[in-house]
């Protein structure tokens, strides 16, 4: 047995190099595999794994989305506050206006009394901080003609009314100011969350980010492709909706034509667009206007099954609904991702779905 086993033995010595050289590279590949593949798991100086970092990034960005929409949402209200105090703010002027022609007129009859050599109770009127009480402590309007009771009674009423519009002034202002307050706490929490991501990211080694940016790319460019097949087989299939499909195809073009342009928070276009503020452009140019955010935009339209969706339906994501994309078919839609990336295509199994709303 033992002579028998020694010619395999050298065999074995003596197999050709290249055969040789071969296992070995494999062997060496495959430790160098695991080697990698544990590193990334668990490595042993502690850093997380480019796996670790990107969950941790995109739940930071998801709670940036939620910031924003509560930036958008609170942006509507300053706006819609300002307005409202600038509106306060011009009636009031316009009653102070009133006002002051009313103290005018009285003033003329001032100097009317004054030039005759009459006792002026008209302009001790003017001096006195409570008219009525004036009135009634002097019955000064018993001793006045028709034209001068019409111009005390105006003044009465006028400086009645300017007060109540200084002081409903004095309201929107304060208003706006608790919006203004919100608005500014909101931008803070976003540009919180992006800068903790940002701090992440900055940790990973070029190499890493690298793979990231390649395995987005990849990802992308997969729901291109799937999007493509998709809007050639409704083509295939024929309009045939009437005014709905017409529509359709308007919020598609919209969409498509704002490929590759960035994702800013806040941004309603046309440079730059964050979820909703793509949605409401689409639709927009379709003829429909959608609400700012995405928890008003969800309450627009049809509720429609996810297995129902069609082209051009908005599809919201999260148990917030902080992210809204446009369907575009074939399992895939067009959005505004994220700060860092582009209006792009993205299958909808990418986060977690909430619903589906037809506009219209």
């Amino acid at each position: 047995m033992a002579s028998h086993r020694k010619p395999r033995t050298r065999i074995l010595k003596t197999a050709s190099t290249k055969r040789g050289v071969l296992g070995i590279t494999t062997a060496a590949l495959a430790s160098v595999s695991l080697l990698s593949q544990s590193a990334q798991a668990a490595p042993d100086d502690g850093k997380p794994s480019i796996s670790e970092v990107k969950k941790k990034v995109d739940k930071l960005y998801q709670q940036a989305e939620t910031s924003t929409q509560k930036y958008n949402e609170a942006k509507e209200k300053t706006d819609a506050q300002r307005k409202k105090a600038d509106r306060s703010l011009d009636e009031a002027a316009e009653r102070t206006a009133k006002l002051n022609d009313a103290r005018r007129t009285l003033g003329n009859y001032a100097t009317a009394q004054y030039r005759s050599g009459g006792m002026s109770q008209t302009a001790t009127l003017l001096l006195t901080e409570d008219p009525q009480q004036f009135f009634q402590q002097t019955h000064v309007l018993d001793r006045m003609s028709g034209r001068q009771k019409e111009a005390v009674a105006d003044f009465e009423k006028q400086q009645k009314a300017a007060q109540s519009k200084r002081e409903h002034a004095t309201e929107e202002l304060a208003a706006l100011n608790a919006s203004q307050k919100a608005l500014k706490e909101n931008k803070q929490e976003v540009q919180d969350k992006l800068s903790e991501a940002r701090k992440l990211l900055s940790k990973l080694t070029a190499e890493e980010k690298a793979r990231l940016a390649a395995i987005e790319k990849k990802k992308q460019e997969a729901a291109r492709k799937a999007a493509e097949r998709a809007e050639e087989a409704r083509q295939d299939a024929g309009s045939g909706g009437g005014s709905q499909s017409s529509q359709t195809e308007k919020v598609l073009a919209y969409a498509k034509a704002q490929l590759g342009k960035p994702y800013v928070w806040g941004a309603t276009g046309p440079a730059s667009f964050d979820c909703s503020g793509l949605t409401q452009g689409a639709w927009k140019a379709a003829g429909i206007s959608l609400p700012r955010t995405t928890w008003d935009q969800v309450k627009v339209g049809t509720k429609v099954a996810k297995s129902e969706m069609k082209a051009g339906d908005l599809v919201f994501f999260y148990d917030d609904i902080s992210h809204v994309g446009i369907y575009v078919g074939g399992g895939q839609m067009i959005h505004a991702p994220k700060p860092g990336a582009d209006v792009t295509y993205e299958d909808v199994s990418y986060m977690p779905f909430h619903s589906a709303v037809r506009p219209g």
